[in-house]
């Protein structure tokens, strides 16, 4: 919808018949788009619905509107027609058409009833019988009134368009859903998942009846934005209605999942729980050997099997047997965590256990392995380091063995050992052997 030229002095003919021509073209818009709002399937859909809050207000406003939208519009139709009828009047208009023709195309001479504008949000209640406009303000009230009403319209339908069937779509899926979860045990007060069901369900229903009536609610309109509709259903409750019911689905995928594998977890359950105990007996066999064989050693205490898994294990297996999947899902998870650990900890206990024969075991590579080196450079025969060695061997070999004596036997032997490799080569037939004076 266009707006017509500012009001000035008399017009010529030439300027008469191009405003009219204008106008003319202006008229046709006009009329095409208030025939495509009068047709506008939201337009009709608001006139038969039973529409409550936002919605009913606005609406309530645009029929008004819309009213007196089409009233400008038969106004400006007749003033429209005088001017054709003036102008045909002659070939070459007169003065007097030309002053007639100058206020009726830019002066306030087209004059809309009383009754018309009673219902204009800014004149209701004025008590005016009627009001006078030039036919730019009247094209500029129109274009007004046909962008609010059309913004309001087009939201509507838009909102209408996109959530409803979103909506029924997630329903179905929903009533879906439900039946799953009901064949595996999935039920309201049962399981945490047919509670959240049971509330996704309600607030679906709310929610495409609060669509329906109220459509306008669940309408955000574009920032910064004038063209009529501009913005775009807010689709927030949906969304999060969405993810509720794809979390519940994960949850009833999950008790399937226990359904098919649930024998073979609590083979692999039982496996875990036995390699934990033997172990754990292995720690305390260890223990006992490490206490006659160490001397001067803490030995941790090793603790015995827990009974509570071996518990929830049998009550695991009673879930099975019953098809008590719900029960049996969230049980196997916490079963497998705390079985791994378990596992963890007798490992844990065995290797702190038997630590001290570990070190007993490094000190004898280590004697052994600096034996070899010396060997290996002709020393082998040397009484000081044999006196040495055999002293960290008979600490080592004996039982109990005191692990901190013999390190330091062990240092000494390798600290006579390197001494006794650094020292020089051995001298010429005749010169005098010194090495043995650095000795302790």
């Amino acid at each position: 919808m266009g707006v017509t030229g500012p009001p000035g002095p008399v017009m010529d003919r030439d300027e008469v018949d191009r405003a009219l021509a204008r106008l003319g073209a202006e008229h046709e818009a006009i009329e095409t788009s208030l025939l495509a709002l009068q047709d506008h399937a939201g337009r009709r859909l608001l006139e038969g619905a039973r529409l409550t809050g936002v919605t009913e207000e606005r609406w309530t406003a645009a029929e008004a509107s819309i009213t007196l939208l089409w009233a400008y519009f038969d106004a400006y139709s007749d003033a429209l027609r005088s001017a054709r009828e003036i102008r045909s009047r002659r070939r070459w208009s007169s003065r007097e058409d030309l002053v007639e023709l100058t206020e009726l195309l830019r002066g306030e001479s087209v004059t809309v009833a009383g009754s018309a504008l009673a219902s204009a949000p800014t004149l209701h209640g004025t008590g005016r019988l009627s009001q006078s406009f030039s036919l730019a303000t009247l094209v500029e009230r129109m274009n007004d009134l046909y962008a609010s009403s059309l913004d309001m319209v087009v939201a509507a339908d838009a909102v209408w368009s996109a959530l409803p069937a979103r909506i029924d779509l997630l329903a179905a899926e929903l009533q879906r859903t439900r039946q799953l979860a009901h064949s595996v045990g999935v039920r309201p007060g049962e399981h945490p998942a047919g509670d959240d069901l049971e509330r996704i369900t309600g607030t679906l229903t709310q929610l495409r009846e609060q669509v329906i009536s109220d459509p306008l609610a669940y309408w955000t309109p574009a920032q910064g934005s004038s063209a009529p509709g501009g913005g775009r259903p807010d689709t927030t409750v949906y969304d999060r209605q969405a993810r509720a019911l794809e979390d519940v689905r994960r949850e009833i995928d999950a008790v399937l999942t226990v359904r098919q594998d649930a024998e073979k977890r609590l083979v692999r359950l039982r496996d875990v729980l036995s390699r934990a105990d033997r172990t754990l007996a292995e720690a305390r066999t260890a223990r006992g050997e490490v206490l006659a064989k160490i001397a001067a050693t803490e030995v941790p205490v090793v603790s015995g099997p827990p009974t509570a898994l071996q518990e929830q294990l049998a009550t695991a297996a009673e879930y099975r047997r019953q098809a008590q999947w719900n029960r049996l899902s969230p049980l196997l998870e916490s079963l497998e965590e705390k079985a791994d650990d378990e596992l963890l900890r007798a490992r844990e206990s065995l290797t702190a256990v038997t630590a001290p024969l570990a070190v007993r075991a490094e000190l004898r590579g280590r004697l052994d392995a600096y034996k070899a080196k010396v060997a290996r450079h002709g020393l082998a025969e040397d009484p000081f380091l044999i006196e040495r060695y055999d002293a960290a061997r008979r600490m080592l070999w004996s039982a109990p063995c005191d692990l901190r004596v013999a390190e330091q036997a062990v240092l000494r032997y390798q600290q006579a050992a390197a001494e006794l490799l650094a020292a020089p080569s051995v001298p010429e037939q005749g010169e005098p052997e010194d090495h043995r004076g650095a000795r302790s």
